[in-house]
């Protein structure tokens, strides 16, 4: 099958649905598929030049704008669809799925969508004004999208539940997909030795991480205070916060832990990849993400690949899963349940802690493995 993804865009930077993709791309090539992308980007960025595991057509216009109009788009769809067998789009509010709905219902070309997220409630109670914004456009512009495709795609149960509570009206031909990564590959030995050659002062240290995009969603700020309350000065225990500051919240946030007395006990790497990332999570004691809205939650998935225990909020969308598997901790979204968190984490003896490694993995391979979620991908666009 060819197999085209449009996506606002391709960066590495942008999160969890750009890796999705990247990682479903491995397992279509391995299984003769051929998968390309269609993006907002500009043709010229080294996230673009460098991409050799999938075609990527970049459309960008090079205004900078997050709704991503690019006037290239609606041109090239409708000449190049019926190319494909499977179209699939990545995210909605932006212009790629506007312009993909209005050239495919034309052409006849069925289509599916991920949401990714982007319907959860969440949203409306953290930016009513915005929420009110996007309830103008949903009625004319993304309820149309949702509503005509063959199948809208949430990545769990959950993230479909709380889909069906933001807007009205609300109709579509929801499926629940498996989703996942490949998870912590390479020799890990090496990965372990490279990452605290790189960061020699956590050489000997305990430290919790978090890896993510450093973004007010995600509950950085939480994080920190709790830790400051959690670990005190005498213990030696290092809170590791990794991703790229895209809304520039880091320095607000350096700014706090220095008010809490803890900005000696945090390091900052900035966003890790490769050999380096997977170093950052196989010495970790524990991941962290206290987000208060996770449709799914990748950097999740791959934690437990690499036997790392996962401390979460319940607004991570899969937490159900991982209370079933005893693959870590679970608790509110708020100072109180972050702080549960890390308390509880820092008085459960090492037996336990080692028990919960296991089970972190044997639950990466039984429900987030990408060769599983893949193969139920391709059952569904065959079916």
């Amino acid at each position: 099958m060819k197999i085209l993804h449009i996506i606002r865009s391709c960066d590495p930077k942008a999160g969890g649905p750009i890796e999705g993709v990247t990682q479903l791309s491995k397992c279509y090539k391995e299984l003769g598929h051929q998968l390309s992308v269609v993006t907002l980007d500009l043709d010229d960025a080294d996230f673009v030049k460098n991409q050799t595991l999938f075609e990527v057509f970049a459309l960008g216009s090079g205004k900078k704008s997050t709704y991503g109009y690019s006037k290239k788009l609606i041109p090239w769809l409708t000449l190049h669809c019926h190319e494909y067998d499977v179209i699939v789009i990545n995210g909605i509010w932006q212009y790629h799925s506007f312009a993909a709905h209005r050239v495919l219902i034309k052409a006849k070309k069925p289509y599916y969508i991920f949401t990714h997220g982007m319907l959860d409630p969440w949203f409306k109670r953290a930016y009513p004004l915005k929420h009110l914004k996007k309830y103008l456009y949903w009625w004319w512009g993304e309820y149309p999208v949702l509503r005509d495709a063959k199948q809208v795609l949430f990545t769990c149960e959950e993230e479909k539940i709380q889909a069906r509570e933001s807007f009205w009206p609300y109709r579509c031909q929801e499926q629940v997909v498996s989703y996942g990564t490949a998870g912590c590959i390479g020799d890990q030995d090496l990965q372990k030795q490279l990452f605290l050659e790189t960061y020699p002062q956590l050489q000997g240290k305990r430290y919790l991480l978090f890896l993510s995009r450093i973004h007010p969603k995600k509950g950085v700020d939480l994080l920190i205070e709790a830790f400051s309350k959690v670990y005190s000065a005498a213990d030696d225990t290092i809170l590791v916060i990794a991703g790229p500051d895209q809304v520039g919240m880091q320095s607000n946030l350096t700014q706090l832990a220095e008010r809490l007395g803890v900005a000696e006990k945090i390091v900052w790497p900035g966003m890790l990849s490769g050999d380096l990332k997977w170093g950052a999570y196989l010495n970790a004691d524990a991941f962290v993400l206290p987000s208060h809205q996770e449709n799914f939650g990748i950097v999740v998935a791959e934690a437990l690949s690499a036997n790392v225990p996962v401390l979460i909020s319940n607004k991570v969308n899969i937490w159900r899963e991982i209370v079933e598997d005893n693959a870590g901790l679970v608790a509110n979204d708020d100072l109180v349940g972050c702080e549960s968190l890390l308390s509880q984490w820092q008085h459960i003896d090492d037996v336990a802690k080692d028990n919960m490694r296991v089970n972190a993995r044997v639950c990466f391979k039984n429900r987030y493995e990408i060769t599983k979620a893949s193969s139920f991908l391709l059952g569904l666009f065959e079916g």
